[in-house]
């Protein structure tokens, strides 16, 4: 996400969008570590929840990136690696239950 936030420019939503997209990407794999030393299923489960919402809210940012700066930061592929983390983890809090 580093060289995302790097391309786009710093005028406007640029200040905020870079910031935000690179918080939300960093923690889904923060939460997906803690994920994996959870004690108990359901702790794991919770943790796997909060690392696909924040999968949900980069896709989001990835999005709008997508509308605004298209042309200069192609980010479709991101786009869709994320839908497919986003369908992993699913599969894996589904197990879960």
């Amino acid at each position: 996400m580093r060289y995302i936030a790097a391309a786009i420019p710093k005028d406007g939503a640029g200040r905020i969008i870079p910031d935000q997209l690179s918080r939300s990407a960093s923690s889904v794999g923060a939460n997906v570590e803690e994920a994996d030393g959870a004690v108990t299923r359901a702790d794991k489960r919770k943790t796997l929840i909060i690392a696909r919402k924040e999968v949900r809210e980069t896709r989001y940012w990835l999005r709008l990136v997508d509308r605004i700066w298209g042309a200069k930061v192609p980010v479709r592929e991101d786009i869709g690696e994320a839908t497919q983390i986003l369908y992993i983890l699913s599969s894996i809090i589904d197990m879960l239950q």
